[in-house]
């Protein structure tokens, strides 16, 4: 059992923690979410020990063994070979393995004493079944299986870990900690640096762990699969939710519209005080009454929205000018960083018009290459890249937020991506489209959180608006609320979206078509991640993996060509009816915002027993009432409509060819 009471703590006077108290029992398994920087770390460094509060107690199981990914590794370690550093996974085991080489060496060399040589013996045997009872015997081909399952090859086993990147060491490190037969492990961030084979192999593991799980993670698809408790650290709090992710956003959302219609009936009452104070104040006769209403109102508490609460709105796009029926076409392309080791071979690809292609499959199998090379930052070394009519390209690189300068203004940033002698008169108004308006335009990136620099970063961007956007792991660095932010803003732009993502939930939200990108070669499915998951499943169970690409291409290129501008004018057609469905159902809202606002005021009038009559406004109330029911009704209707229309859209992208 892990308990915090009444635990509190402090960087540079600011409360990370503030008076934090929940418990954690045996086999739970816990997923612990919040905004980046609300304390999350600090809270898995005060339970392994490397953090100390300033106040409060945390008690843990004795005799318990912690497992728990570090983001760095420990001094020494780099020289070690791959395969030795992860099989010396238990410390204790290191411990008694070199004890029990110790009198192994002592009784080779001979003992005269009896008593002390039937104690050695003794101590041989009790060390030979503790290490068989660790499980030594069997760690290095756990710890083969596991660096295999995470993307290593065995040519990768007896290579020094200081020859590895730092997100292939931090792969390392994973396999050693979940082969370490922990009580309890804490993972930070586990999916970090994993492609998504990585990530379905790291979500099957954990499943079968039998101990305690703590996970931190923004990754919604191992939250879902794999967590039964969440704890929300935020605004120096931990709040407990009996349920899994999807019941703690449930939780959540109901708990934000209640605090939201509190606030809205709070503001009215105080708007209303207000106004009946400053009529009678000035009259003698209701003077006391006033002076009554004044203290009424002074009682009344501020509700303030928790920052999480406090939503900043959606990210909308510019809308995209005008192409073609193709966005791009790959045409027999092959490309190596030297002539005699292609990465890429052979590849023939048509992104069409309004496509969301998600490309997925191993590190190593080309992903940021091939989309390198289709907005040009490489060339190939055979074959090419043909954009289609009237594309513009919008490209965000893999480590774009790396590259940020931390006192570099926003404005500065977008001013950066100016085509050449272009006027600077418009950026105000893009920067003010993407919720950096007035003085935000001049916040320095360091103090930026990571939907604003998402929000940056699409600003840059539609400095000169595309119609495809071409994006390398987007979500790196954002927190959940951030990488919805965009998945939205993504799901709703009418261009061709061309993105890399390890990130299961967001792939599966966005794309709705998958490239996948797998040693026998590059395939397309024309459906989403759920149908990618299912034709994939069925190709192997088969033993058959159809280029579906080639299937596209097949018979004659006037056929292709009519198959992809009947896609395309079927896009079209279906665009415009989501647009008039949206903005019909925006109306409705906007209908029953101000339906309700009236009703809101009608009650409290009637709820004044200074109202004098009480006739009309019941009259025009049972009007609004019926006003409500009827716009709930044809918003209903509209709702409906919509989802029909994404639907059809759906079933366009997999069953026409």
């Amino acid at each position: 059992m892990i308990d915090f009471k009444d635990v509190v703590k402090n960087y540079a006077g600011d409360a990370i923690l503030n008076g934090v108290t929940f418990r954690i029992n045996p086999g739970d398994r816990v997923g612990v979410v919040g905004p980046n920087g609300a304390g999350k770390s600090t809270l898995f460094g005060i339970i392994t020990g490397d953090v100390q509060p300033d106040r409060g107690t945390v008690s843990l199981p004795k005799d318990h063994r912690l497992g728990m990914l570090r983001q760095h590794l420990p001094e020494g370690e780099a020289a070690r070979t791959l395969l030795d550093f992860t099989s010396d996974a238990i410390p204790e085991l290191r411990t008694m393995s070199e004890e029990l080489h110790r009198l192994e060496q002592q009784l080779h060399d001979g003992v005269d004493d009896d008593d002390k040589l039937q104690s050695m013996l003794a101590r041989h045997g009790r060390l030979q079944s503790q290490i068989e009872h660790l499980g030594a015997y069997r760690l290095r081909t756990e710890a083969e299986q596991a660096l295999s399952n995470l993307g290593f090859h065995e040519a990768d086993f007896n290579r020094p870990l200081s020859s590895f990147s730092g997100g292939w060491r931090m792969r390392a490190a994973l396999a050693r900690v979940l082969i370490s037969q922990p009580d309890i492990l804490m993972l930070d961030e586990p999916s970090n640096y994993l492609d998504i084979p990585a990530v379905e192999w790291l979500c099957r593991f954990l499943k079968s762990f039998p101990g305690t799980l703590l996970l931190i993670s923004h990754d919604r698809f191992l939250l879902r699969k794999l967590t039964r408790i969440t704890l929300e650290v935020n605004s120096g709090q931990v709040t407990r939710y009996p349920g899994d992710y999807d019941y703690y956003r449930a939780e959540r959302e109901n708990r934000r519209r209640n605090l939201e219609a509190a606030k809205r009936n709070s503001d009215r009452k105080k708007e209303h005080l207000e106004r009946v104070i400053d009529r009678f104040r000035a009259k003698s006769s209701k003077a006391a009454q006033a002076k009554s209403w004044q203290k009424a109102l002074d009682k009344m508490e501020e509700i303030e929205l928790p920052d999480d609460l406090n939503y900043n709105g959606a990210i909308r796009f510019p809308a995209p000018p005008p192409g073609g029926v193709e966005a791009a076409r790959f045409e027999n392309l092959s490309f190596g960083y030297t002539p005699d080791k292609l990465i890429l071979k052979d590849i023939n690809l048509t992104i069409d018009a309004g496509d969301k292609l998600a490309f997925i499959g191993y590190n190593g199998m080309g992903k940021t290459t091939l989309l390198k090379l289709l907005v040009g930052r490489l060339k190939p070394t055979s074959g090419r890249v043909v954009l289609g009519h009237h594309s513009v390209v919008g490209y965000q690189a893999q480590e774009f937020a790396d590259l940020l300068v931390p006192e570099q203004t926003a404005f500065d940033v977008v001013r950066g991506n100016l085509p050449a002698g272009a006027s600077t008169a418009g950026l105000m108004n893009v920067l003010g489209s993407f919720g950096f308006s007035g003085e935000a335009a001049e916040k320095p990136c360091k103090v930026l959180s990571g939907g604003e620099k998402i929000r940056l970063l699409f600003a840059r961007i539609f400095v000169n608006p595309p119609n495809l956007l071409v994006l390398d792991e987007p979500t790196t660095h954002l927190d959940i609320a951030a990488r919805e932010l965009l998945q939205e803003a993504l799901r709703s732009y009418p261009g061709t979206v061309c993105v890399v993502s390890h990130d299961i939930e967001f792939v599966r939200n966005v794309a709705t078509g998958i490239i996948a990108m797998e040693p026998p070669g590059i395939r397309k499915y024309f459906g989403n991640y759920d149908y990618y998951l299912e034709k994939s499943a069925e190709f192997r169970a088969a033993g058959t993996a159809p280029d579906l690409e080639a299937r596209e291409n097949a018979g004659s290129p006037d056929l292709a060509r009519n198959r992809r501008r009947a896609r395309a004018q079927a896009r079209e057609a279906l665009a415009a009816d989501r647009k008039k469905a949206e903005k019909r159902v925006a109306e409705l809202e906007s209908r029953l915002e101000q339906l309700e606002k009236r009703q809101a005021g009608l009650l409290e009038q009637l709820a004044d027993p200074g109202a004098l009559d009480f006739a009309s406004l019941n009259r025009e109330l049972a009007k609004i009432q019926s006003d409500i029911t009827s716009t709930e009704s044809e918003w209903e209707e509209a709702a409906q409509k919509l989802e029909e229309i994404r639907l059809e859209n759906e079933r366009i992208h997999q069953e026409i060819k």
